[in-house]
């Protein structure tokens, strides 16, 4: 299978030269675009979405980037320019994976997948599974376990999901192509980096030797309202100076929908207010995690003439003094 090259400067209408703010700013501008849950053609926007989020999950993470950025358009040149290359598993050339429905495109799975697109020959050198490296009966070999990720939206999260993945392996030397699919289940409440075992679809065995397993780690696909930690949300809320000096009430998105949120008077920003019980389910029945409502404080950054004024009065007669020694 070809891996084509992603551009993901384009993909969010940054320049190269963009700031990390810069990017947030335009992935969080896209995702409320092209969000499924809020988009009229559900099936363009959700490839669109994916689509925005693997440049985002690439851009906003220094390291991936500078990776990313050294690759450039020398991709086809392998490990020319810094960027990883897939390396055949030990003991020898190993099968070659590619994944569908995953999420995350060829090149993603290449070149910035945490997982590993080759299989690990029971016996030697083992693999990221729990039954790799175990030996067979002497007359074969059990297959090797094989882990990629796979991108899930807090949404999905939040209710589980089915999600239909296929398999690709290309032999070595023969070049034979063997293609599989099949469903996984994808848990309510399942966490950021989180592996999801599906017996049986790893590496097939050698000499009547059962498959290896599949394991898929999740990776929650950024959302334009929250971040996760465990099962735990964060939203960075906005406030005007007035409303975190004087307290107000504000409404703030949950995954079950808006909630009003009271701001006490006082407040500074970074300051977290929780909502509980609003974010992922956990293991027990009914229970989950909390919202955190994250305070940003922001002020103005051009004022017409009377709100200058009024500004001038506030300074001119308040007793605040922030750099007094206390």
């Amino acid at each position: 299978m070809a891996t084509g090259f992603k551009d993901y400067y384009a993909v969010l209408g940054v320049a190269r030269d963009a700031t990390a703010d810069d990017i947030k700013k335009a992935f969080r501008k896209l995702a409320r675009l092209y969000h499924p849950d809020v988009a009229k053609d559900k099936p363009a926007a959700e490839e669109r979405f994916k689509e925005i989020n693997e440049a985002n999950e690439v851009l906003s993470d220094p390291e991936k980037r500078s990776k990313y950025d050294r690759l450039g358009a020398r991709w086809r040149e392998g490990d020319a320019g810094g960027a990883p290359t897939p390396e055949p598993a030990a003991g020898g050339a190993g099968p070659e994976f590619h994944f569908g429905g995953t999420g995350f495109s060829d090149f993603f799975e290449q070149y910035f997948s945490g997982g590993s697109r080759y299989g690990f020959p029971a016996g030697e050198g083992g693999g990221p599974g729990e039954g790799a490296g175990r030996p067979g009966t002497g007359r074969g070999r059990r297959g090797g376990d094989i882990e990629g990720d796979l991108l899930v939206t807090l949404e999905e999260a939040m209710r589980g999901t089915v999600r239909t993945i296929s398999l690709q392996t290309i032999h070595p030397g023969t070049g034979q192509v063997e293609t599989r699919t099949f469903q996984v289940r994808v848990p309510a409440g399942v966490t950021d980096g989180r592996r999801i075992r599906v017996p049986g679809q790893g590496e097939g065995g050698l000499g009547g030797e059962l498959a290896g397993d599949l394991f898929l780690r999740v990776r929650h696909g950024a959302h334009p309202d929250f971040t996760s930690r465990g099962a735990d949300l964060f939203h960075e809320l906005e406030v005007a100076p007035w409303e975190a000096v004087l307290g107000a009430e504000v409404t703030v998105p949950t995954l079950d929908g808006p909630v009003k949120v009271r701001i006490p008077a006082g407040t500074e920003g970074g300051r977290k207010l929780r909502v509980r019980g609003r974010g992922l389910p956990m293991g027990k029945a009914g229970e989950r995690g909390d919202l955190y409502v994250v305070l940003q404080v922001q002020l103005p950054t051009e004022v017409s003439a009377e709100e200058r004024v009024l500004w001038e009065r506030l300074r001119d007669g308040s007793r605040f003094q922030p750099r007094t020694i206390r």
